[in-house]
């Protein structure tokens, strides 16, 4: 791809978000896209061949920068509970840059349309990889997980992000469901119990 291809898909893709964000997928229209973006209509197609191939590769590269992100800061050296501060905290940089609305939004196509669903679930089985060999490591560090395999561990750290994710997204504040709070709190739970108190 020539410099001037990728700064057109780049062009794209950032259009493409800032359509998805301010009127999500049902209003999604590639001949705004293609407006915001300042390129012709044929170059999406060109690029991505559908609109949704577009919203597809968007999820994509956001993930993609996002999962290196959670690798990155998972191989360092610190105690579980620290690293589920930095998760929480993550949580919010996700949801200010509107990483979270979008991944809900193809979530929710996929409940009708099978080829975004497998795109969907191909994403969201990769953050449970991490989630598991977060596990894992904590495992061998600590003697074990209780009842729990490292798979079933990781399915029960990333699953309440998921939901409190759709539930931040539907308008619920803290004060009606203390979901951030809950979050953190659980974070200081895992404090305690590898500190041993």
């Amino acid at each position: 791809m020539t410099a001037t291809e990728q700064s057109t898909r780049s062009a794209i893709l950032e259009a493409a978000k800032h359509v998805l964000l301010g009127s999500g997928y049902a209003g999604l229209s590639t001949r705004k896209i293609a407006e915001i973006a300042g390129v012709p209509l044929c170059q999406i197609h060109y690029h991505f061949g559908s609109k949704q191939g577009l919203v597809l590769s968007l999820l994509a590269d956001e993930n993609e920068r996002l999962l290196k992100r959670q690798r990155s800061m998972y191989a360092e050296d610190l105690p579980l509970w620290k690293q589920w501060e930095q998760a929480c905290d993550f949580l919010e940089d996700d949801l200010a840059s509107g990483y979270v609305r979008v991944l809900q939004e193809m979530t929710a196509a996929g409940w009708s349309d099978p080829e975004i669903a497998a795109a969907v679930r191909q994403m969201i089985e990769s953050w449970f990889k991490v989630m598991s060999e977060v596990a894992a490591r904590a495992a061998e560090r600590v003697g074990g997980l209780g009842p729990f395999t490292p798979d079933e561990a990781g399915v029960i750290a990333g699953a309440p992000f998921l939901g409190i994710e759709s539930l931040i997204l539907l308008g619920f504040e803290e004060k009606v469901l203390p979901m951030r709070s809950a979050l953190r709190k659980f974070g200081e739970l895992l404090r305690s119990l590898e500190e041993g108190r």
